[in-house]
Order: structure tokens, then C-alpha cells, then sequence
């Protein structure tokens, strides 16, 4: 399943040309957005992003301002939204909190920026941008990173090291406006000395080559750790593509810092033929990962976890950790295998795009969750995901037919990820998905994801965070952070222009791929997700928005 969020992008760019091509200037104006493809990082037929003419604030005010962009109010609520900087969504969210200094917190998620002018035409910017506080989250402000010539970027992740330095990690595009589609994304990180009010030019740790249906080089879903003082690994998946993008393979490389983000190792291979394709068929059913994360252990230990394919037949995948060298980012020990995952071609319903879904649902999914390190004892791992263990299977292609369970799994090793436990399903009633999980300060675990479980017809979601009730016995708790529900299967604003079922109009089809949580030092956790409790209205048209929440636990 490795190649979900590839593949497809050919087929909806021809729907893109016909949806917001040049004689659909009302649907275009409607429907800023275009349905997801990899990052939802652009709409590449919309045109230049200029000064409009009848005085419409241009990409220039906004796309890479030399001060701060603005701030929110300051605010005591159980939730507090992040966003300040306009109308548009916000969606995969990543937290870090600076362990030098627990009130400065920084968060980051795609934040589109568009504005509309009076004759119909959009500007249409989405930069990783920093969210930042630092009176422990009750004031948030949002911090342009000057990516210079890059039109747009996308699949964000924050890091501090145990100095205070902090890390941003993005994707990089280029394209020109109105003339197709983009180059394939670089690997960009950009570092910060002064808790994320000013950020260095990114580094480009990695090319993409080709472009979008080329032959080329794919670099794909990066995400970074932090250590000691100037130490970062940056992980990631890079789609080797043939003609006409078709799919050859997908490994996971690692590059590494050692001077606080100014200079990158040279990318090495962790995965891939090292992987020798465990618990597989072998063959072309190797060397195809994705969702790749790296985490710190108490004795400084880098780990890398990844979904990698089991079974061409079912398109199910399992989950492999490696351990990799600080000095380098080479592979040393594994591919160790965690656990199967039950994410194939039938346990999923299908949503309008050709992407795994949710009942009554058209937003995309998948099962890829992280891995996570004990403060309290080097050896000590745990990997989380979600998946379709406890659902009925095959499930319906249609969602309309179908009555899903997807359900939070985790595993744990006390060996540095040479063995690993049985896996243990969180089981709630109904859809729970995209989970972050953080050992927390007393080597508890934590784990903070979308939960359709309190709504009965298994429509909205709340976020949860779930808490181990002793440390080591995947035994939790669970608690709603959020204050009010979300409803992703109607009235939606951002990414729906299609219904494919009356009875819920305007679905959305992208709130993101992942959420995320991090440990507070001294206790607690802080958790940024993707709600869509708030209204909005663009151009004609209102519904509820995407806009990156906050909430801390004890």
C-alpha cells in the first residue's frame, strides 16, 4: 500500500483541469481548494499569485513577510485555537516543546492562505509556518520561514534539541504557476536559536528530480528527532519513479546534523533491500515503505520506525523498526519486524478519489501512526497505529454501505526493538485513527487521536488522549480534549466540491494525515490536531473549517 498517496495523482490532476480549468471561473471561485492529492499543497492550474488588479491583497504582503505574521488572542480555554493569519485550513498538525524553557511550544501544520478578489480570482499560498508560544500555549503567533523560491510546501514536523535549538522539517515545490504541474518536492529543514520567532533559510537536505508523472525521484512524508546540542535526524521516503511515474520502489533514508541544521550528512539508505523484505512475498513485493519516524532513547539510541508492504495479494503492510547510527544515520541493527497491519485493499471502504476512508466518510486515511522512546529506560519502545483489526471484513467499497471500527493499536519491546509484544487494540466503538503516542516524564504512555467514539452514528469526531494507567501495561485511561465535535462527512468547506451521496452534502476529503502530541518536561502533555468545529465562509459558500487546536493535559 505503499504507493496511496502517489499513484493517484495523475487521475485527479485531470479532474483538477476540469474542475478549476480557465472556463470555470464561478466553480474556481467557489471551490478554491482542489480534492487531495499528495501534499494538497497547490492547485496547479490556478494561475499567478499576484497583486490583482482591483487592489486584492497579493502573494507578496503575505507569502514570506520579514515580521511576525500576526498573533491570537490570549486565551484560558480547555481549547485554544492556533491560527491567526486568515482564511483557510489547517491541517496536519506537529507540536515540540522546548525543554529548556516548557512555556515556549511550537507548532506547525499546512496553512493555506487565500484571498479572493472581486473578479473571481483566487491567491493561493500554503507555507509550513511556525505557531509559537511562550506562556505555555494560551497565546499563539504564527512565524514566516523565508522559503525563498519555493511556491509551496507541506507534510510539517517540529523538534527541539535538549539545548533549545529548534528544527522544522518540510516539502519543498517549485512549479510555474498556470503551466502544469511542479518538480518533485526537496527535503528542506529550517532551524531556529530563539524558540522559532526567527528562522534560518532552510537547508535543503535532499533533491527531487522529475517531476509529477516523470521519471524521477519522489522525496515523500519526512520527519524529524532532536538530541544534545546542534544533533538532528531527519527521516524520509523517497519514490524512485518510472516512466510516466510509474512506481519502481520506495526505501526510507535518514540524513543526520551535528552543527544545529547548517550542514546535512549525505542521505543514506535504512530501509528498502536492508529490509529483506520480512514477513513478505519478496520479489517486487519488496523495498516498498512509507511513513517513516525517528525517535530518541533515554541513552541517545536513534530508532526509525515504517510501514513497509507484507503481502502484494492483500496489499497489507507491517510495521519495521531499525536502529541507525547518531553519528551518521546509517542502519546498525534490523529491520526488526513489530507486527502486521490490517490496512489492505478490502479492509478499508473507498472514498471518491480512490483513497481509504471511513463509513459516511469521503476524507482519506491510512493506518501509519510513530514510534516513541522511554525517558525512563533506554530499551524501552513503543510503536502505535491504527488499523481495521476489529472491523467487518472485506469491508464495502462504497462508505454509504459500509459500518467501520478502525481502532488504535499499539505494541511495545524492552530490548531496543529486537522483539516485540503482541500488538493491543485501544477498542472503542466506532472509527478511531491517525494517533500520535509520547512516554511522558514518569515513562508512561501517551497517545492522542481522532475518535469517532462519542458520536453513535460514527460521524463526528472529538480528539482523545488515551493514558497508560501504570507504565509497561498497555493499559489506558482515555479523556476528550476536545470541547466540541467535528463533522467530516458534511457541511464542509474546505476540500469538498463534490457529493457523491445526497444525504451528506459536501463531505471533505482531506483533514490531514496525522496529528500530533508531545511530553511536557516535568509532566503532562501538549496536543495540535485538525478541528473543524468553527465555522467559515469563502467566495459563496460557508461550511466548517480546519483550524490547528491546542489543548495540554496533566
Amino acid at each position: 500500500m505503499k504507493t496511496r498517496g502517489y499513484v493517484t495523482l495523475v487521475i485527479v490532476l485531470g479532474l483538477l483541469v476540469f474542475t478549476f480549468g480557465a472556463s470555470a471561473s464561478s466553480a474556481r471561485a467557489d471551490n478554491p481548494l482542489p480534492p487531495p492529492v499528495t501534499h494538497q499543497h497547490f492547485n496547479p492550474v490556478e494561475g499567478p499569485l499576484t497583486q490583482d488588479g482591483d487592489g486584492t491583497v497579493g502573494e507578496s504582503t503575505y507569502k514570506n513577510p520579514p515580521s511576525p505574521i500576526c498573533s491570537t488572542p490570549t486565551s484560558s480555554a480547555a481549547n485554544v485555537n492556533t491560527d491567526c493569519e486568515g482564511n483557510g485550513p489547517h491541517n496536519e498538525t506537529t507540536i515540540a516543546v522546548n525543554p529548556t524553557n516548557p512555556l515556549n511550544r511550537i507548532g506547525s501544520a499546512n496553512d493555506y492562505q487565500l484571498r479572493l478578489s472581486s473578479g473571481g480570482a483566487i491567491n493561493e499560498t500554503i507555507f509550513s509556518r511556525a505557531h509559537v508560544t511562550f506562556d505555555g500555549g494560551h497565546t499563539w503567533t504564527t512565524y514566516p520561514i523565508a522559503f525563498n523560491n519555493y511556491v509551496a510546501t507541506g507534510d510539517p514536523a517540529v523538534a527541539f534539541d535538549a539545548h533549545g535549538n529548534a528544527y522544522l522539517s518540510t516539502l519543498g515545490f517549485l512549479f510555474s504557476q498556470g503551466n502544469g504541474c511542479c518538480t518533485n518536492p526537496d527535503v528542506l529543514v529550517a532551524h531556529s536559536t530563539d524558540g522559532g520567532k526567527t528562522w534560518s533559510t532552510p537547508s535543503r537536505v535532499v533533491a527531487g528530480t522529475g517531476s509529477f508523472g516523470s521519471v524521477g525521484l519522489f522525496n515523500d512524508k519526512e520527519y524529524i528527532t532532536a538530541w544534545g546540542n546542534g544533533n538532528a535526524i531527519v527521516t524520509w521516503t523517497e519514490f524512485n519513479d518510472g516512466i510516466g511515474g510509474s512506481f519502481i520502489s520506495s526505501p526510507i533514508f535518514a540524513a543526520v546534523t551535528h552543527d544545529g541544521g547548517n550542514t546535512w550528512s549525505k542521505p543514506t539508505e535504512i530501509s528498502g533491500s536492508a529490509a529483506f523484505c520480512i514477513g513478505a512475498q519478496g520479489g517486487n513485493d519488496c523495498n516498498q515503505s512509507q511513513a517513516s519516524v525517528p525517535t530518541v532513547a533515554a541513552d541517545g539510541s536513534l530508532y526509525v520506525a515504517f510501514e513497509d508492504t507484507a503481502s502484494l495479494t492483500t496489499g497489507r503492510d507491517q510495521y519495521l523498526v531499525v536502529k541507525v547510527d547518531p553519528s551518521t544515520g546509517a542502519r546498525i541493527a534490523g529491520p526488526f519486524k513489530v507486527a502486521n497491519v490490517i490496512d489492505g485493499f478490502t479492509d478499508y471502504p473507498i472514498n471518491i478519489d480512490g483513497r481509504q476512508t471511513y463509513q459516511d466518510s469521503e476524507f482519506r486515511s491510512w493506518s501509519a501512526g510513530n514510534i516513541t522512546a522511554d525517558p525512563m529506560h533506554a530499551q524501552h519502545l513503543a510503536v502505535i497505529w491504527s488499523d481495521m483489526r476489529n472491523s467487518t471484513l472485506p469491508a464495502p467499497q462504497n462508505p454509504y454501505a459500509a459500518k467501520t471500527n478502525s481502532d488504535i493499536i499499539v505494541s511495545q519491546s524492552f530490548n531496543g526493538g529486537a522483539t516485540w509484544s503482541a500488538p493491543v487494540a485501544l477498542a472503542a466503538r466506532g472509527d478511531q485513527f491517525m494517533p500520535w503516542g509520547a512516554y511522558d516524564s514518569s515513562g508512561k504512555l501517551r497517545i492522542g487521536y481522532f475518535d469517532r467514539s462519542y458520536d453513535p452514528a460514527n460521524h463526528k469526531f472529538g480528539y482523545t488522549l488515551a493514558t497508560e494507567t501504570v507504565a509497561g501495561s498497555l493499559t489506558f485511561t482515555t479523556a476528550q480534549l476536545t470541547t466540541a465535535l467535528s463533522d467530516p462527512t458534511q457541511g464542509t468547506r474546505w476540500f469538498s466540491g463534490r457529493t457523491p451521496n445526497p444525504s451528506f452534502p459536501n463531505p471533505t476529503t482531506f483533514l490531514g494525515d496525522y496529528s500530533g502530541i508531545t511530553a511536557r518536561p516535568g509532566g503532562g502533555v501538549a496536543s495540535l490536531w485538525t478541528d473543524m468545529c468553527l465555522a467559515t465562509c469563502f467566495s459563496t459558500r460557508c461550511g466548517t473549517g480546519e483550524d490547528a487546536f491546542y489543548a495540554s493535559a496533566p
